[in-house]
């Protein structure tokens, strides 16, 4: 297990190091009510008291019930100035007006709100000389389980080398809120929806894994699949080069 006090201090350090060197003045990110949105937030309050937590529900119920209550409970037990931004309106509208152009698979549609969050964080960000933070864990890079321009989008993450399982620990560590550390990881994206069912196999397995290269027959095909599949993901765009 890692020195939890250490890695807070270390990436505090390395969150007020972005900031110096980007003379921006303070910090946004986008508070989905989850664990790793409960972690950022924490890290970027400690190191800047001027973050701004987004709350972005967009289309599914879950993200103006337990989503909602939940991020706002973070926000104010660690007392970080929060905004609302409904976006279920603006994503109907770019749907519909998709539809004029184009029948939508379900996979198009469901990535509109991370991207739609993507574009309010750094509107935010643009207007009040913020830096977006990210919020995606090792686990969800390596399973490229993450939307492209989504958030996969972001000019720093401090938790980008931490697995699910040690998020987890990091939380405990922390003292955060039960509620949100037995919470079912989730995107939030749509009524019911939680990760591991979505991949069809268990954070568990994914991180051990990453942390010793074994796990079985099955959960292996499962994993290596992802991966490679979702390869476009973690690698630059691609661009013409004499």
């Amino acid at each position: 297990m890692r020195n939890y006090k250490e890695e807070t201090e270390k990436r505090v350090l390395f969150i007020q190091k972005q900031l110096e060197n980007s003379g921006a003045k303070g910090l946004v990110f986008g508070n989905s009510g989850g664990k790793d949105s409960a972690l950022v937030g924490i890290l970027c309050k400690k190191a800047c008291d001027d973050t701004v937590a987004l709350i972005m529900p967009c289309c599914s119920d879950c993200n103006y019930g337990d989503d909602l209550t939940d991020a706002l409970m973070i926000s104010n037990l660690y007392r970080i100035d929060t905004r609302k931004v409904d976006l279920t309106k603006t994503a109907e509208t770019l749907i519909k007006a998709l539809g004029e152009a184009t029948k939508l698979t379900k996979q198009a549609e469901t990535n509109i709100a991370p991207r739609l969050r993507m574009t309010s964080l750094y509107a935010v960000a643009a207007t009040e000389n913020r830096l977006v933070a990210g919020t995606g864990n090792k686990s969800e890079r390596h399973m490229g389980y993450f939307t492209k321009w989504g958030d996969g989008a972001f000019d720093f993450n401090p938790i980008a080398d931490l697995t699910v399982t040690e998020i987890f620990e990091f939380l405990v560590y922390l003292g955060a809120p039960k509620r949100i550390i037995d919470k079912a990881p989730s995107a939030g994206l749509y009524d019911g929806q939680t990760d591991e069912a979505e991949m069809g196999v268990t954070y568990k397995a994914i991180d051990e894994y990453l942390q010793s290269g074994v796990c079985s027959g099955e959960d292996m095909e499962i994993i290596s699949r992802y991966h490679k599949i979702t390869a476009h993901k973690r690698n630059p765009p691609v661009v013409y080069e004499e």
